[in-house]
């Protein structure tokens, strides 16, 4: 009987060996890890600023207008003003709405701002959409001769309203005493109109006021630049 040739067969490797499975663990891992660290990166806030009321520019910025809140914004954490970054002389630079998240921009260097207040009385009434932080035109009609005005035209063509004041007194008639938030380099004029008997006039931006040269509009008040 011939003797049976014997063939040696390799005996099977671990599964665990097997290059595709440990590729694939690794993937897995991988995939579990992005998720985790997106997960934990969207948990992650920050303490950034909030305006506490409406804010006006020119405005000082100070802790009383603020409110610190916790925020996730990621990347775009240093857009917005911080408690470690706002300045101690800020004053903002644009209008920021009660609620907003304070811009870093918003804010700046007070010995760089380009606005100024001035207060004054509308000759005619202001709508009741006015208030602080509407942007408004002022209207100014020269007077021409006693209770007479000429034509109206525009003063100053984006004023900001810092705040208003009814005056309900018998005097006061009901007029609407305004700040305003303007360029400085509308101050010169806004100061002539008010001390020569002018008829100033407030109306929203997309608004214009009615009084002309035959209309005998209430005489403005003067104001004092801050």
């Amino acid at each position: 009987m011939a003797a049976l040739d014997v063939i040696a067969r390799p005996r099977p490797r671990p599964f665990w060996s097997d290059l595709r499975f440990l590729l694939g663990i690794v993937l897995i891992v991988a995939s579990v890890a992005g998720v985790w660290l997106v997960v934990s990166a969207s948990r992650q806030t920050a303490p950034v600023f909030a305006a506490a009321r409406t804010i006006v520019p020119g405005q000082p910025v100070s802790a009383g207008d603020l409110e610190v809140v916790e925020v996730a914004l990621g990347r775009l954490g240093e857009a917005y003003a911080t408690p470690d970054s706002l300045a101690a002389d800020a004053v903002a630079t644009r209008t920021i709405a009660a609620g907003e998240l304070v811009p870093a921009d918003a804010v700046g260097d007070a010995r760089r701002a380009a606005t100024t207040t001035v207060v004054m009385r509308s000759a005619t009434d202001v709508p009741a959409s006015v208030r602080a932080g509407s942007v408004v035109e002022v209207w100014v009609a020269p007077p021409l001769e006693r209770g007479l005005f000429d034509a109206p035209r525009i003063l100053v063509a984006d004023a900001t309203v810092a705040s208003t004041a009814r005056d309900d007194s018998m005097l006061g008639g009901g007029q609407v005493s305004l700040e305003l938030v303007i360029d400085r380099a509308d101050v010169a004029a806004v100061l002539t109109a008010l001390s020569d008997g002018s008829a100033l006039s407030v109306v929203p931006s997309n608004g214009v006021p009615s009084a002309g040269a035959s209309s005998s509009p209430a005489s403005s008040t003067g104001g004092a630049e801050r």
